[in-house]
């Protein structure tokens, strides 16, 4: 055990005590006591217990007054802002003697819930013995007299992503605090209420704080750990862009006995279309669709390689017979573009279908941006290669005389003007220093992602505070169902993150 190792156990076991169930390769799930985990639980349970759809900035308003009153009495002076949005939460800490500042980014608003396909209310948190997926029981609410299984879970809207870091983050104060240890860095937070509706509002906030906001090092807490569960840190998110094509048939539903084969049918359109975009491995087909991206470099590649390599494993818990990409890693594959239709309509099924041809159909996809493509330069691309698959293509919808007009019409709905991917140095001065904490911590190498497979709007805060670094320190377990029915985080990677905030909180700012 090293010495700061030692020492943080030491300081968080000053709040508490048995290490039942510890192993080495699994730190942090016995270190804190059953009163502090309770009491930590059952502040998540609170949180959560708000409902946070991100169109909602009624109920985000709410969940930032909540923000506010938590972290006030752990002495953070804070203030609700908007730009025309949803509700931000703006928060300081201020440390005597610190010489260096972080700023934490995280989110509290949630994707829309179905409640009728999840097995417990989405705003109602549970316990379960596992994953629903494997067999998962409902437990009752612990006690004191509980000792609660790092293994369990708990089921809610937001649970995973990402409601998480603030509740953590509180309790790593706590814990440092009552061992009488100072903090090291001065802390600010800006907690995002609209993220999962793309953050429309964000570039206003940053452009109205950005002198507030300069630190020297910025943490993007948000995002699953590694598949293996072993602590990480990512460097980098694909950018996002959303889509919606819609192709065209007859004026009306025709009764498709009597007109089919004749009157083009527009699913069949867009079910060809939608092939065409990639080859049988997933890879992106479009004619220049690639020109943007750079090369990965030899420290990427060599990051990727040492992690451990759970293509097998993950295919197994997924029951997947075969994946895509060509036989490259999961992980290598997230550095390279994608694009997956999200939804289709074209008709109904079951019950619901009928023996017509539809008027119209549509899909929405979800595009996945690498490092260098911009937003326009994908519109671009795409829209040129609709037009040479023989579209006549308009982003309003025709009127009946454009579609006699022209063979084939697809509309295209860019709904949102997308954001870039970020990528930085894996070898960067905070780099270093934060592996060096999360090593010491761990008692083993932390992982070095190059890049999440998912988007985060870091491009904002690049362009408004272009100095600043930026790391990404997810804390969420990998199968947490985050945009899903059934999301859950197991309270091993809450006890976890505790464990890693107060690491970072008290070493960080010391030379």
């Amino acid at each position: 055990m090293t010495i700061f190792r030692y020492f943080l156990f030491a300081l968080l076991i000053s709040v508490a005590i048995p290490t039942k169930g510890r192993s080495s390769n699994q730190p942090g799930s016995g270190v804190l006591s059953p009163t502090k985990q309770l009491e930590i639980l059952s502040d998540f349970r609170d949180f959560l217990a708000l409902p946070n759809v991100a169109t909602s900035n009624e109920d985000m308003l709410v969940n930032a007054h909540w923000i506010t009153s938590y972290i006030g009495k752990r002495g953070f002076t804070s203030q609700i802002v908007s730009a025309g949005g949803a509700p931000y939460v703006l928060a300081e800490k201020k440390t005597q003697g610190a010489t260096k500042t972080i700023v934490i980014y995280a989110h509290f608003d949630g994707q829309p819930v179905a409640p009728e396909n999840w097995a417990s209310p989405p705003f109602e948190p549970i316990l379960r013995t596992a994953s629903i997926e494997e067999g998962g029981e409902p437990l009752p609410w612990p006690t004191a007299e509980t000792m609660l299984d790092p293994n369990w879970r708990i089921f809610a809207r937001s649970a995973g992503d990402d409601k998480a870091p603030v509740i953590a983050l509180m309790a790593a104060i706590d814990s440092l605090e009552a061992a009488g240890k100072a903090l090291s860095v001065n802390i600010k937070l800006i907690l995002d209420g609209e993220e999962e509706a793309g953050s429309p509002s964000l570039d206003g906030i940053l452009h109205a704080h950005a002198a507030w906001l300069k630190a020297d090092l910025m943490l993007f807490c948000d995002g699953p750990m590694h598949q293996s569960r072993k602590r990480q840190l990512v460097f980098g998110v694909r950018g996002s862009m959303t889509l919606e094509l819609t192709t065209y048939g007859p004026l009306r539903p025709l009764h498709s006995g009597h007109y089919g084969n004749w009157a083009p049918n527009p699913t069949d359109r867009l079910m060809k279309l939608l092939v065409s975009l990639k080859d049988d491995n997933g890879r992106i087909t479009v004619p220049g669709y690639h020109d943007q991206i750079p090369p990965i470099t030899e420290t990427e590649l060599q990051a990727v390689a040492a992690l451990p390599d759970i293509s097998t494993s993950l295919a197994h818990e997924l029951a997947l017979g075969a994946t895509e990409g060509g036989g490259l890693r999961l992980e290598a594959l997230m550095m390279e573009p994608a694009i997956v239709i999200k939804g289709f309509d074209g008709g109904g099924v079951g019950d619901k279908a009928r023996n017509i041809i539809m008027p119209s159909a549509t899909a929405s996809l979800n595009l996945r941006l690498a490092s260098g493509q911009t937003p326009a330069h994908v519109e671009k691309t795409l829209t040129t290669f609709f037009r040479n698959s023989g579209f006549h293509t308009t982003k309003d919808d025709p009127t009946p005389d454009l579609l006699r007009a022209h063979a084939k019409v697809l509309k295209t709905h860019w709904v949102t003007g997308g954001y870039g991917a970020f990528r930085s140095s894996l070898d960067s001065e905070p780099a270093r220093k934060l592996t060096s904490i999360l090593n010491e911590l761990n008692g083993e190498k932390t992982l070095l992602m190059p890049t999440l497979g998912g988007s985060l709007p870091i491009y904002l805060f690049k362009q408004a505070l272009p100095d600043m670094p930026i790391i990404i320190l997810p804390i969420a377990n990998h199968d947490n169902n985050q945009h899903g029915r059934n999301e859950n985080l197991r309270l091993k990677n809450l006890w976890d993150a505790v464990e890693v905030y107060a690491a970072i909180l008290a070493q960080y700012g010391r030379n």
